[in-house]
């Protein structure tokens, strides 16, 4: 039987779609059903490895995780990574298929259409509903013609769509009116209700825009969604980095974040966000950057144009002053690459800068090349000194995504790998990263690192040591699972479930039995 299939899609972006998604995901499986997501086209730089080392975006595997099913590239088989020169990695089914600008993209639609409904098709078979998200919005006028994300995906499956929007941003009404008004009629029929997100405040003053909203327009107010503060979701892209981060009274270590143009898996750092006693910032200046105990330089996407976005900012000398006065700096992926002396990239992988200096504080150099390495990794500390004091012997988990190839003499390597993904393991890559002799500096390949919470306390706990300070208890670990759980919850007591099982199709007496059962 071909599985039910149910779309969220939005006035804008950052509306929420992603997050809603991850909740109907968990809502549906503790509802006994077997549920995956669909995302037919992201356009994002925080990726994820699938089991077979394909590449995704994060959203998706999020999304999967709330569905308690494994991430696979059928859920998310057009991921587009921007690049410098106004040009974007075509990644299709999980492997590169190459870099685009904007004209040269519209001319492989066909081809990706093919990848979009044979994926969309191989889920609606293994599961019994697929919880679909848009992306931006679907009346874009200069987009519509050639879309393969919105209402094609919609009209293709035959899926009711739920049109969310965010009150928070204001003019709510507007543009869930606006939108309708812009489809096109057999679009339009395809909005079965709509979704209002982010509320704060009194519901009930909203009574009287909700009852004009659902008479003008003749479709159904699903539900009011408001906005919360204490459940964590990964974010899907970097629009969040830009909203004020909430204030952190009582923390005693601070951490920086390089906010680089083309930053990528900026998740990495969620956990030090969530810890106690840690503050952590994005920056982008001098100014911004401070005097924190520990620097830390993202992935990129442009390693070289990023470096040199950094060496105009006057960054890189700050960079190295902090280091000289005994803080620590750290570098993941890009960021490892730009510890090292020298970055080439002689074919134009990522860019047309073909090489530059990096800051040198590690003896190591990266070449690109043209084949791009996404595994996931099981690793673990050989390092007993400096950041990674306490922390020999403990095992990480995590993935890589570079395309760049680092070597160096005589480089201490932090880390050894039990374990690529498809893969083996020789002796050319038994080895990750690199650590300065004094252990003030560390560098790593391994994105997620941070979600290690031994290898995160090591490090935490000897920057506070240097400092002379003490963390606050962190007994209470975050575990993610759980906060999927929570996000069902306040979703599902914002929403007539009656009505979505409705548009949806599927059974609630399947439902009940399984709950039985």
């Amino acid at each position: 039987m071909t599985g039910r299939v149910l779309m969220v899609q939005g006035t804008a972006s950052h509306v929420g779609k992603s997050v809603l998604v991850s909740a109907l995901c968990r809502i549906f499986r503790q509802d006994g059903f077997r549920v995956a997501p669909f995302k037919a086209q992201n356009m994002s730089n925080n990726s994820y490895v699938t089991a077979d080392g394909g590449e995704i975006g994060r959203a998706q595997a999020v999304q999967a995780q709330a569905a308690g099913v494994e991430a696979r590239v059928e859920m998310n088989p057009v991921l587009l990574k921007p690049e410098a020169d106004h040009t974007s990695q075509v990644v299709l089914m999980g492997r590169p298929l190459h870099s685009a600008r904007a004209r040269d993209y519209f001319a492989l639609k066909t081809q990706l259409w093919e990848s979009v409904s044979a994926s969309l098709d191989t889920l609606r078979r293994d599961y019994d509903i697929v919880v679909i998200e848009g992306a931006g919005s679907p009346a874009e006028i200069n987009l519509k013609a050639t879309e393969i994300v919105n209402m094609r995906v919609a009209r293709y499956a035959n899926s009711p769509v739920l049109l969310c929007g965010d009150i928070d941003r204001g003019g709510v009404f507007a543009s869930l009116v606006g939108t309708m008004e812009l489809l096109e009629p057999e679009e339009r029929e395809m909005v079965k209700g709509f979704l209002i997100n982010k509320f704060r405040g009194d519901e009930s003053l909203l009574t009287d825009g909700l009852t004009w909203l659902e008479q003008r327009m003749g479709i159904p107010v699903v539900g009011v969604v408001h906005h919360f503060r204490d459940i964590h979701i990964p974010e899907e892209d970097s629009v969040a980095l830009d909203l004020p981060e909430p204030s952190r009274a009582g923390s005693v270590i601070d951490v920086a974040v390089i906010q680089i143009p083309h930053i990528s898996n900026f998740d990495d750092f969620d956990p030090l966000r969530r810890q106690a006693g840690v503050s952590l910032r994005y920056v982008q200046s001098p100014d911004e950057l401070g005097d924190p105990d520990m620097v830390i330089i993202p992935g990129s996407k442009t390693t070289i144009p990023d470096f040199m976005w950094m060496e105009r900012q006057g960054l890189n000398r700050a960079i190295l002053e902090l280091h000289r006065r005994g803080k620590a700096v750290a570098g993941i992926c890009g960021g490892y690459q730009m510890l090292g002396k020298k970055i080439y990239d002689p074919e134009g992988i990522e860019s047309s800068q073909r090489e530059t200096e990096g800051l040198g504080l590690l003896p190591i150099t990266t070449v690109f090349a043209g084949h791009k390495e996404t595994h996931r990794v099981t690793a673990t500390v050989t390092a007993n000194s400096g950041l990674l004091n306490g922390a020999q012997g403990s095992q990480v988990t995590g993935y890589e995504i570079h395309m760049g190839q680092t070597t160096g003499e005589e480089v201490n390597h932090p880390f050894r790998v039990l374990d690529r993904t498809d893969v083996s393991v020789n002796d050319a890559s038994r080895y990750d990263g690199g650590m300065d002799a004094q252990g003030q500096v560390l560098g790593t390949y391994i994105h997620g690192l941070f979600h290690n919470a031994p290898l995160r306390m090591s490090i935490l706990n000897e920057l506070a040591r240097r400092k002379g300070v003490s963390l606050p208890d962190a007994s209470q670990e975050l575990v993610l699972d759980q906060e999927y759980d929570k996000l069902a919850d306040w979703v599902r007591g914002s929403l007539n479930m009656d009505l979505v099982y409705q548009m949806s199709g599927l059974s609630r007496d399947f439902e009940q039995l399984a709950v039985q059962g």
